[in-house]
């Protein structure tokens, strides 16, 4: 049975599907509904307590497109981000455990959305979707591939290559090293992700450990001396060697071309 709705909650949706709205924000409803700007504020944040909207921040919510039968409401991660995104004038890229388990690598189903943006950092929850923000530069935004949800919205995702080097540069904050590596080693191996194109991205979205890490690996692998030159070339001097398993003691034959110690064992 559908919940009981008051004369404004009515109202209040009558209005935003009559304009065929997703997102309505406070002082939208003062004139719409002739209402005071305290009342439009009392009236979203019932409605956003009873599930009936969800809240994206103080004076912005997302609205369903039709009235919610039982039950709670909640809006897709889609539509959250891409409508927090639009409120902040940013930019963003669902990255992390989602994209993993997106391309296969993982098949584990992440707890909340990670999402690289240009505007904010933190956790947020909004209705029942829960989102890691992780604030980053311009410059570290891109390589990114568009998908296209069962509702007709888009979604920003890293891309395949760029998942697999924000294993490597992310690994502390995704859990990601050591099975990074063997993601990228059947990669390769299947032709899935190109080793050039891993190198560009790895030049433009990495850092020195990751350049560090993957032409080690590169290297093991047998790639193209070509390719592992353009790795170096991005490289600046150091004497200090980095392990190539951050969570395994730092023991083993140091790689010194790369300046990493090769303390997996193998």
């Amino acid at each position: 049975m559908a919940k009981t709705l008051g004369q404004l909650e009515t109202l209040c949706f009558a209005y935003v599907q009559m304009r065929n709205l997703r997102a309505v924000r406070t002082d939208d409803l003062t004139d719409a509904l002739r209402i005071t700007l305290k009342q439009a504020r009392e009236l979203l944040s019932r409605m956003a307590r009873r599930g009936l909207i969800a809240q994206v921040r103080r004076g912005l919510y997302l609205v369903p497109a039709r009235l919610p039968l039982g039950g709670k409401w909640s809006p897709d991660e889609a539509l959250i981000l891409n409508t927090l995104m639009e409120d902040q004038q940013g930019r963003y890229q669902v990255c992390g455990p989602n994209a993993f388990r997106r391309y296969g690598f993982d098949e584990q189903v992440p707890a909340c959305a990670y999402v690289y943006n240009n505007r904010l950092s933190g956790r947020r929850a909004v209705g029942t979707v829960a989102l890691t923000l992780i604030k980053v530069a311009d410059s570290r935004l891109g390589d990114t591939e568009q998908v296209r949800t069962p509702e007709g919205l888009t979604m920003v995702y890293s891309s395949r290559a760029r998942t697999l080097v924000d294993a490597v540069y992310d690994w502390s904050r995704f859990g990601s090293l050591p099975r990074a590596y063997d993601w990228i080693r059947q990669d390769l191996k299947a032709d899935r992700t190109r080793a050039a194109n891993l190198v560009k991205v790895t030049v433009r979205y990495g850092n020195q450990g990751t350049v560090r890490r993957i032409g080690a690996l590169l290297e093991r692998l047998g790639a193209a001396e070509s390719l592992l030159r353009s790795l170096r070339r991005a490289l600046k001097p150091s004497t200090c060697p980095i392990p190539w398993v951050p969570v395994f003691p730092k023991r083993g034959t140091v790689n010194r071309r790369w300046g990493v110690v090769l303390n997996d064992q193998e």
